[in-house]
């Protein structure tokens, strides 16, 4: 339930509807916007009187929220959430490039990587650590050791780094790391969200690949609930009977998801794809769809990849296709 509140509502009356409401066992959320506050209310709501909280002198309106998700639900919260991470703004009007290796392997690699990333116009940089892969003899990542040699990209370039967590055991390990990744894979690994809602970093949640947009916005919601809401939606491709892409990448979630919610949504095209040379159209599709951000996939040498090789960018391409992107995105805030 929503219920908005009039302009300047007193104080008072203010304090003791929501004494009322926290009486009943509902968790009060309040937004507050330049023209309105609104107040979400989350829990069984189904036995409280509308027409008696409507009848209020500072109350508006009052409206039921069918969707099961409420911390995400743009309704809650009409104005665009912003997420600050060093420099970077996701959610906000510009374009945030997040772009690194799908895998760390060695300083000397990332760091070089991370140097010409950043002159090329990143503004997060991300590498594999721990890496899910479909075979169990394919190479899985140097785990903590990568994440320490991304901690030491990150003091070099003064980049804000990403990486992904596989298992709750992983956390301690983040401690350098400004954003946690939750793969695909990961996406209904409740227990993982749950101890994200509590680890006070921001969240790349990736969707599933055979996961529907209401999904996606319950397991933001696992995380919310938990009280951490700085939450980035990613759509990465879905499943379907083509077979000549690794995945196929829905655009369409892009704007859907930004009307459903009020959380940033960004677009991993080099996943969706898993082929470099589609990358650069697949990404101006998601910032023409309104995308706040692109995580891309780059390696010095793809060739000699040690995993992610084919769906890599090189660092100049990157450059290039940055440069494409910035201007992309200043033409969508001028319509």
């Amino acid at each position: 339930m929503v219920v908005i509140l009039k302009r300047n509502p007193d104080k008072t009356q203010l304090k003791s509807l929501m004494s009322w409401l926290e009486s009943k066992g509902i968790s009060v959320q309040t937004t507050v916007g330049a023209s309105q506050t609104i107040l979400g209310l989350v829990g069984d709501t189904s036995a409280l009187d509308i027409d008696l909280i409507a009848a209020l002198d500072i109350v508006e309106a009052v409206r039921r929220v069918q969707e099961p998700y409420k911390s995400a639900n743009r309704k809650f919260h009409p104005a665009d959430t912003v997420i600050r991470v060093g420099n970077a703004e996701i959610g906000g009007s510009g374009l945030v490039l997040i772009a690194g290796p799908g895998s760390v392997e060695s300083e000397e690699q990332i760091c070089s990587l991370a140097a010409e990333l950043k002159s090329a116009g990143a503004d997060i940089l991300w590498g594999g650590a721990y890496k899910s892969r479909t075979s169990p003899y394919s190479f899985q990542g140097l785990r903590a050791e990568g994440l320490k040699m991304l901690a030491v990209a990150k003091r070099a370039t003064g980049l804000p780094v990403a990486a992904e967590m596989t298992d709750i055991s992983q956390l301690d390990n983040f401690s350098d790391m400004d954003i946690i990744i939750v793969g695909g894979r990961n996406m209904q690994n409740y227990e993982l969200l749950k101890t994200l809602g509590a680890c006070g970093k921001p969240v790349i949640l990736k969707r599933g690949v055979s996961s529907t947009y209401e999904e996606l916005l319950m397991s933001a919601e696992y995380i919310m609930s938990g009280g951490n809401a700085e939450v980035i939606l990613c759509e990465r491709g879905i499943r379907t009977f083509e077979n000549s892409t690794a995945h196929t990448f829905d655009v369409t979630a892009i704007p859907v998801l930004r009307q459903l919610s009020h959380l940033p949504v960004i677009a991993d095209p080099s996943n969706a794809s898993g082929r470099a040379g589609l990358v650069p159209a697949l990404s101006g599709a998601a910032v023409a769809s309104g995308a706040n951000g692109l995580m891309l996939t780059v390696h010095n040498d793809p060739t000699h990849a040690m995993c992610d090789g084919p769906m890599s960018l090189k660092p100049d391409s990157f450059a290039a296709l940055a440069k494409k992107l910035r201007k992309l995105c200043e033409l969508r805030l001028t319509e």
